[in-house]
């Protein structure tokens, strides 16, 4: 939803509604600007909303089948009360749905249900369906608009802002994508209720990440309140849904195509992806596990090229251990593990890969993270090589 200069620049601020007092954050990126709103019960809201962010548009729902099971009539009955209900589209739950013959099937759907370049996709589910139905949407008779309404805690406070879209191949995750930012995003905090805690747990992880990369206040917080967050309290909920997504709203705004600071969004994620390309993109190790893992790595790293204190690497890996995090390749569930030399070629193809050197995101402390070229391909294989031996 477009936003007035002054609205953009406004701290998140709480809004009423139906179902609760709701926060709001604006994501400021001018005449393509739009709101992440953050409450219980907005899925009743979402017809009313989205017809206020597109007047007249015909709605086409992607989702998946876990999520449909749950909460689609919910979402259909919304959007049919408005008249913006053009049809849905149910895809296979999982990873593995981020791919070319998934994309061309949703493609042809879309194209089957006549959305138009007026018309609007909603992307329903988590951070699979945000990213597909997203890039699907980019493409569409050369663009048309999407909404997210993400139902997993990793879509809500990261996958579905900011704008990236996109599919995995063999070669890697999202190597095949576009920027394509919404017109709106609604986090309903009552789905959270019916996620596998597994998926919350995985979720959290990326809510760590704002924390290590440069709110060092944040991550004390959250080292109080991870409990109550767990417990699904509202106010711990939304406070840290919304705090992650001002920290990425602001990140974002900045640097909308990754030419620079926004690159520090992916703390733990150039070692998470290659272990997650390893696993096959299966069930075996979720995003955010592999993220978990990603963030130790990035931070033990840090600890040897004598950037960081060993005491905040011990900090970040007991607190995601104590929610149930992995921490360590090990960690995996399985009996095969990786190489050093396989991980790299996964590490190889990441997307801030410049003139064949890879950019890694490390830490000189707790909510000091920054950007780096200098790690040598030799001094980064060894690193792995050692972390596989003793984990072995």
């Amino acid at each position: 939803m477009a936003v007035d200069a002054d609205r953009a620049e406004a701290r998140a601020a709480p809004e009423s509604g139906s179902g609760g007092a709701a926060r709001r954050v604006p994501v400021a990126l001018g005449a393509r600007s739009y709101d992440i709103v953050i409450g219980p019960g907005l899925l009743a809201q979402a017809g009313e909303r989205i017809a206020a962010a597109a007047p007249g548009a015909k709605c086409a729902i992607v989702t998946d089948e876990t999520v449909a099971g749950h909460h689609l009539p919910a979402l259909e009955s919304s959007l049919a009360a408005t008249g913006l209900h053009a049809g849905t589209i149910v895809l296979p739950p999982g990873e593995a749905t981020k791919s070319f013959s998934e994309l061309a099937r949703l493609s042809e759907a879309l194209l089957e249900l006549a959305i138009e370049r007026g018309d609007l996709v909603v992307a329903f589910g988590g951070g699979v369906i945000g990213d597909l139905a997203g890039f699907a949407a980019s493409i569409l008779r050369r663009g048309v608009r999407v909404v997210q309404i993400p139902t997993t805690l990793l879509a809500q406070v990261d996958s579905s802002v900011g704008g990236k879209t996109g599919i995995n191949t063999p070669q890697g995750k999202n190597l095949i994508g576009t920027f394509h930012q919404p017109s709106l995003v609604l986090a309903d905090l009552d789905v959270l209720k019916t996620l596998d805690p597994r998926q919350f747990r995985a979720g959290y992880a990326e809510i760590v990440k704002y924390g290590l990369i440069r709110d060092a206040r944040f991550f004390d917080w959250l080292e109080r309140h991870a409990g109550d967050i767990f417990a699904l309290s509202p106010d711990a909920l939304g406070e840290a849904v919304e705090r992650s997504c001002k920290a990425k709203a602001e990140i974002v705004a900045m640097d909308e195509r990754e030419s620079g600071m926004r690159a520090l969004l992916n703390l733990g994620h150039t070692f998470g992806h290659a272990l997650e390309g390893w696993s096959g993109y299966s069930d075996r190790l979720l995003h955010g596990e592999a993220v978990a893992i990603g963030m130790c790595l990035a931070f033990e790293l840090s600890v040897e090229l004598g950037l960081c204190g060993a005491d905040a690497l011990e900090r970040v890996r007991g607190h995601l251990t104590a929610v149930g995090l992995p921490t360590r390749i090990e960690d995996i569930a399985g009996e095969a593990r990786p190489d050093a030399q396989r991980l790299l070629a996964y590490m190889a193809q990441d997307k801030k890969v410049a003139g064949g050197t890879l950019a890694l995101v490390l830490a000189r402390g707790i909510g000091e993270a920054f950007i780096t070229r200098d790690v040598a391909a030799d001094r980064l294989a060894r690193f792995l090589a050692a972390r596989l031996r003793h984990d072995s």
